[in-house]
């Protein structure tokens, strides 16, 4: 069940909503968890015992470390390395297995069968929730959860349990125990998820279309302007998307008085790939510095480009189990390497056009290594791209991806990919939100985006989320 599914907007929220309000609030807690384990076994039934079992693995292992502390702190550290092996062996056997067999046979000449397991969906998303708090019981960032209930609802969440954001145990434990929703935390949640709404429906979809049918083809059918549309209309496309998913879980997550931290900060006005992900995918660029950079050493121990590189080969495989996504993750990873080289060799500053331009083509080659189905067809395309591989036997103009209607959805691309809300607070000065004016113009507007939304719904059955399968 997606959020811009109709099954999900005028059957399943409703329903949950009203009934959590409905319900003393000492059953909601437990209504939720059954709402939410509701809501992942209707895509996936046959998988509810995956997440079931995450939860059961990461609970006992929280309990085993709490205890085996007064004890011992090396035992401690153990129990706590097991934890973590076993949620890697979950997520290695649902999501790796079959790529570390496929490399096996070719490495060595071996005909070992492969297993086609099918992908549980989120189990990136929730394996490195269990992580997280398996490592920080340890670390005694927070106290163990000893209520199987509420660590289940952490766990399985329905808004961020499919593709994130990845919310820690310490940042959510107290809104677990205690929380009060107010009239103006369900306002902002409506008006956020309806803003994540209109960023999937109308900006992510239209042009993740247009995406499609230019990599569908085979690169020769393909002009140098045809690839630049359609690398320029994916990575618009896989922002939209993700990012309008996560204003989406963030203000349901609200309605029901949960408070998630934000997950993008308009990551495509960087100006180097260091701020790109600072800005990008912040839950999981955060995960990767707090448990994997900083245990390696981070800048002070050890040799600090080696870290990085191997942060972000892991932050490739964390997206998918192929070379393209490990080979992705390596071309930022060895960016960020340059980048912190020459900040030191370098005397003077590079104008801030520039910098863009430069960080914008290096994320846009990015975005075509993620995007394509392997390696080789990857580098194809870029070939196309940068006028290496001529093309021949070209199916369609530049005119004919470009209709007014997707010329007006990149341009409204482009404006919502600024903090334009931001550079007014700056420099015009804070609006009052509260004046009957400033009501009326937010209701108007999340009215008209709402039923804008509902038309392309209804127009289009083309409604995929990207990070549904990572």
């Amino acid at each position: 069940m997606v959020f811009s599914s109709s099954i999900f907007l005028f059957f399943f929220l409703p329903i949950v909503l009203l009934v959590y309000y409905l319900l003393k609030i000492e059953y909601r807690n437990t209504f939720l968890l059954l709402a939410s384990l509701a809501f992942y076994a209707w895509g996936e039934p046959k998988f509810v015992f995956v997440i079931i079992l995450s939860i059961l693995i990461n609970y006992i292992f929280g309990i085993a470390i709490h205890y085996s502390r007064s004890l011992n702190n090396t035992f401690s550290k153990i129990v706590m390395l097991v934890g973590v092996a076993a949620n890697c062996g979950l997520l290695f056997y649902f999501k790796y297995l079959d790529f570390f067999i496929v490399s096996i046979n070719e490495l060595s000449g071996a005909d070992l069968a492969l297993k086609h397991i099918i992908l549980p969906i989120g189990i990136s998303f929730f394996t490195f929730q269990g992580l997280s708090y398996v490592i920080d019981v340890y670390l005694g960032k927070v106290e163990v959860q000893t209520n199987l209930l509420k660590f289940a609802l952490f766990k399985a969440f329905f808004p961020q349990l499919i593709a994130g954001p990845i919310v820690r145990y310490v940042d959510v434990h107290d809104q677990i125990d205690e929380r009060v929703t107010t009239i103006d935390d369900f306002a902002y949640g409506i008006r956020r998820f309806v803003m994540g709404l209109g960023k999937k429906v109308i900006i992510a979809n239209t042009l993740g279309q247009v995406a499609d049918n230019i990599f569908n083809l085979p690169p020769h059918q393909n002009t140098l302007a045809t690839a630049w549309i359609g690398a320029i209309c994916y990575a618009f496309q896989i922002y939209f998307d993700f990012s309008g998913y996560s204003d989406m879980a963030i203000g349901l997550a609200r309605m029901f008085g949960f408070k998630f931290k934000e997950n993008f900060d308009f990551p495509y006005i960087s100006k180097s790939v260091t701020e790109f992900w600072r800005r990008w995918h912040i839950s999981l660029s955060s995960w990767f510095r707090d448990y994997l950079y900083i245990p390696l050493g981070g800048n002070r121990k050890g040799n600090l480009y080696v870290n990085l590189l191997i942060v972000f080969m892991v932050t490739g495989l964390w997206h998918g189990a192929a070379l393209n996504f490990v080979i992705w993750g390596l071309w930022h990873g060895m960016f960020l390497i340059l980048e912190r080289f020459f900040k030191k060799k370098m005397k003077f500053s590079i104008p801030k056009f520039i910098s863009w331009m430069y960080t914008s083509v290096i994320v846009l080659i990015g975005w075509v290594l993620f995007r394509a189905s392997n390696l080789s067809e990857a580098l194809d395309y870029l070939k196309v791209m940068f006028g290496v591989q001529k093309s021949y036997d070209v199916g369609f103009s530049v005119g004919y991806y470009l209709n007014p209607m997707v010329i007006t959805i990149l341009l409204l691309a482009c404006i919502a990919s600024i903090p334009i809300s931001k550079y007014i607070r700056d420099n015009v000065g804070q609006y009052e939100e509260h004046t009957v004016f400033s009501i009326v113009i937010q209701n108007l507007y999340i009215i008209i985006l709402l039923v804008l939304c509902m038309m392309f719904l209804a127009t289009s059955t083309y409604n995929p989320f990207i990070y549904f399968r990572f």
